[in-house]
């Protein structure tokens, strides 16, 4: 029953690949569409309140310096709100965050991680959770979305620019993010997952206690945070708390949601590419890596913890422990190997109490971060990994590597590679910083082999822009959330500006006209190797750190 149930939910996904992407297709390339009179008229409200009544075509250092200061300004915006939530609508007197917790909240949403060192009914009032957590859900996927597609037309289109970023990220939101999330929050609401102004509801409850529940806008916030693969909670039990997640149900309408949109942009890729096996390429790619590691975690949760069976404890239903009983085995873990392949970060179990390969199997799919990823870095982390398979294999049938009628040389293998030692350095370096530090291993609450996958997670999460928590770290403190508030600004922004680089890079450069001779990328063989530079650079990079925590951890049970 389990297993159909995993299989139930790939298949709905399934079919929504081609109806999602060929909407998106519509969205950027300008395609005509039902309603666009309807969403011209609001977009050109919003370009002519912004002052953009011109939009100009950028060209690829534009683009990156366009959506930096957006960024720049939007982090600003958020330092103010939470600093000075005090202030207003501030029912139970809740103070502002402390200087380093409000460095790391900004960073963290603004960069699409969502990562979180509090507890969002104990530290941010309803308002704060509306005008700040919900908007930069919106505006870190239209983030993502936008860079995603500026990729695509660099290395798909006959033109020299990239297109306009505040074009990219208006449409995104109007067109995308915002029609899509108020119907997913209809259906929330209409399946008890509350949406209200009011901040808390006091019962009784059997014993005769008064006890006060904590409420709020949680439908609207649900919707946007799994849309746009976000993932911070509304409350600290995050997916497993039953007002954000009250049903197998909902647990399957949300895993469709933060899946829908990074598995239907291989659809719109094939579309830019005009050949839509480029981008059933792309999608077998990361399906292939999706279901290795699935069974994986899978597995590794059926079998069980094995010290419990030494005990004499019946293992029948596999591991629960931390597990919801409404969501079961199956749905726990594929929600588990969902939300870390498109980083999410939302949780419905307590990834802390994963078997240590089943932990590993959610780590290792933030280490490669492109098993699908987040709302446009997945994909074009994937087409970084498909240029780099077209040279390997250009240098060992001695010819000049070619992507898509164009000539990859020393100037984009150069951007591509620092775009690889990028994501390691800031996952290996402050972890292992970490681990010799005082103030680092203080946070730590399992000694041993579990509390370096501990910290080894918290790096992974932040680097990956993930943004969930092995939890069991002590992570609210100066020392983490500056480390981590760092490491998640550096692989969100370095790696998107060195993308639009190559991209750049690869529009200056002629057609070649497709030979007999000319390297085929839309085959299985292709996949096949693409399957495999993605696992050997994986592996080289991070087995032997792996082979410290959850490896070692799994050997000594």
């Amino acid at each position: 029953m389990e297993i159909l149930q995993i299989i139930v939910v790939i298949l709905i996904l399934c079919c929504l690949i081609k109806p999602l992407g060929t909407y998106m297709y519509a969205i950027y390339a300008g395609a005509p569409m039902k309603g666009n009179r309807f969403f011209e008229k609001i977009e050109h409200g919003i370009y002519r309140l912004a002052g953009l009544k011109d939009r100009p075509a950028m060209s690829w250092k534009r683009y990156a310096a366009s959506m930096l200061l957006l960024n720049g300004i939007l982090m600003v915006f958020g330092f103010l709100v939470v600093f000075m939530q005090g202030l207003w609508a501030n029912p139970h007197g809740l103070r502002g965050l402390d200087p380093t917790l409000a460095f790391n909240t900004v960073i963290s949403f603004m960069t699409n991680t969502n990562l979180q060192h509090y507890s969002g009914e104990t530290a941010l009032t309803n308002m704060t959770q509306m005008i700040f957590i919900t908007m930069m859900m919106f505006t870190s996927a239209a983030t993502g979305l936008s860079v995603a597609i500026a990729f695509i037309r660099g290395i798909t289109s006959k033109g020299t620019t990239l297109g306009n970023f505040y074009e990219d990220f208006t449409r995104s939101i109007t067109r995308l993010l915002l029609p899509f999330a108020f119907i997913l929050t209809l259906v929330l609401v209409a399946l008890a997952v509350p949406q209200t102004l009011a901040s808390s509801h006091t019962v009784t409850t059997l014993e005769g206690v008064k006890q006060t529940i904590a409420l709020g806008p949680v439908a609207s916030l649900e919707a946007i945070k799994h849309l746009g693969t976000n993932g911070g909670g509304f409350f600290g039990a995050n997916s497993a708390h039953p007002f954000e997640n009250p049903t197998p149900l909902t647990n399957v309408i949300e895993m469709l949601a933060m899946w829908a949109i990074p598995a239907s942009l291989t659809y719109t890729y094939g579309r830019f590419a005009k050949n839509q096996k480029q981008g059933w390429v792309i999608f077998s790619a990361m399906f292939v890596l999706f279901l290795v590691f699935l069974g994986l975690i899978f597995m590794s949760e059926k079998a069980g913890n094995p010290v419990l069976t030494q005990l004499g404890v019946s293992n029948a239903q596999g591991s629960m422990e931390g597990k919801e009983m409404r969501f079961g085995l199956g749905g726990s873990t594929l929600f588990s190997t969902i939300t870390t392949a498109a980083t999410t970060g939302s949780v419905n179990n307590m990834h802390d109490t994963l078997t240590p390969l089943g932990g590993m199997g959610t780590l290792a799919l933030m280490m490669l971060n492109v098993v699908f990823g987040g709302d446009g870095v997945g994909l074009i982390n994937m087409l970084m990994y498909a240029m780099l398979g077209v040279f390997l294999c250009g240098l060992l049938i001695g010819r000049t590597p070619e992507f898509l009628g164009r000539k990859i040389e020393p100037r984009e293998m150069k951007l591509i590679t620092l775009t690889l030692l990028v994501h390691p350095i800031i996952i290996l370096i402050p972890t292992a910083t970490a681990l010799l530090t005082t103030v680092g291993t203080e946070a730590i609450s399992n000694p041993g082999f579990h509390g370096m996958t501990q910290v080894l997670y918290e790096f992974t999460s932040s680097a990956a822009n993930n943004g969930s928590g092995f939890e069991g770290l002590g992570d609210d403190t100066s020392f983490w959330n500056l480390m981590t508030g760092v490491v998640m600004f550096l692989g969100r922004y370095i790696s998107m500006a060195l993308l639009l680089a190559v991209a750049g890079s690869m529009t200056k450069k002629q057609f070649i006209p497709e030979t007999i001779g000319t390297f085929r990328t839309d085959n299985g063989l292709f996949t096949g190797i693409l399957v495999m530079v993605v696992l050997v650079i994986g592996a080289l990079t991070f087995l032997p750190v792996l082979a410290l925590g959850p490896i070692a951890e799994s050997l000594t049970l």
